[in-house]
């Protein structure tokens, strides 16, 4: 095996690497974001998360991690399309945002 050959290898397998640390940070994020939509009693939209950045950041033991920020849209009342975020570094939620939302309005009969 060639030096070319072995580079591409190993660039190959760096790759597929962060691919599928990709897959599993965005899973927690959707867990995450679903999660706490349900104990907002809203609804998560979609089902999905999208990214917004990803950068190297260091966690509190000081080493490198990937520090992802995923968007979610949920809704309070099936009209509307509130905005959220979560954060994680490496695997780790770090932060989860929901924009203020409304109740829901409880209409009573008289």
């Amino acid at each position: 095996m060639s030096l070319t050959e072995l580079f591409a290898l190993v660039v190959l397998c760096l790759l597929a690497w962060f691919w599928l640390d990709g897959i599993k940070a965005r899973e927690i994020g959707v867990k995450a974001a679903r999660a706490s939509c349900a104990r907002e009693g809203v609804q998560l939209l979609d089902d999905t998360v999208a990214m917004r950045s990803l950068r190297l950041a260091r966690d509190d033991d000081g080493r490198v991690r990937f520090r992802r920020v995923y968007e979610f849209e949920y809704s309070a009342s099936g009209d509307d399309r509130q905005g959220g975020a979560v954060t994680l570094l490496g695997r780790e939620v770090v932060m989860l945002e929901l924009t203020a939302h409304r109740p829901r309005p409880r209409f009573t009969v008289h």
